[in-house]
């Protein structure tokens, strides 16, 4: 029997390839333009790329093991790479916001404040809101800039890629119908 990697092993390469991509991708935007970063249609592309390059590495894995994968093997595999793709991604973007750029949490806070207010104007709801409630908006962005901020962002994003892990879990595997009798 030949020895086939672990689908923790191939989550693991998989992943760190997928955070380099990712820290390539937001320093790539933070140089064209800062704004992007906090886009909403920048933001689905990245997703649809996340999803599309997740499916790649689990059908070679499944490819490299056989042609088969069993639900649970697929689930770990894709989320041992979101885990490890999103701390690399997580790391590079505190050094973007601390290190690189300390300035640029403010530029990327006046940006969504921007948005939220137009969206709120849309709605009609902009004229209802107050000073206090504008701030603690602002003050909740502010947050989530900061390393607790990042990491409590981390801890509920652990939720999302557990989902998301079911759902590519699910695309991902490949039962062997020869075995059924």
């Amino acid at each position: 029997m030949e020895n086939q990697e672990s689908p923790f092993k191939a989550g693991l390469n998989s992943g760190l390839i997928l955070g380099f991509i990712s820290v390539v991708i937001t320093y790539i935007l933070y140089f064209i333009d800062p704004t992007l970063l906090v886009a909403w249609y920048v933001g689905i592309g990245i997703l649809v790329l996340y999803f599309g390059l997740i499916i790649y590495f689990g059908g070679q894995y499944r490819t490299s093991i056989g042609g088969f994968m069993t639900f649970g093997t697929a689930f770990n595999f894709a989320f041992v790479a979101m885990v490890v793709s999103g701390i690399i991604s997580m790391l590079g973007s505190l050094l973007l916001y601390n290190v690189v750029d300390p300035a640029l949490p403010g530029v990327l806070i006046e940006s969504q404040m921007e948005t939220q207010m137009a969206m709120l104007e849309r709605f009609g709801a902009a004229d209802a809101m107050t000073s206090e409630q504008i701030d603690e908006i602002r003050s909740g962005l502010e947050n989530g800039y900061t390393i607790t901020g990042q990491i409590k962002a981390f801890g509920f994003l652990l939720i999302a890629y557990a989902i998301l892990a079911l759902i590519l879990g699910a695309i991902l595997k490949k039962r062997d119908k020869s075995l059924d009798y």
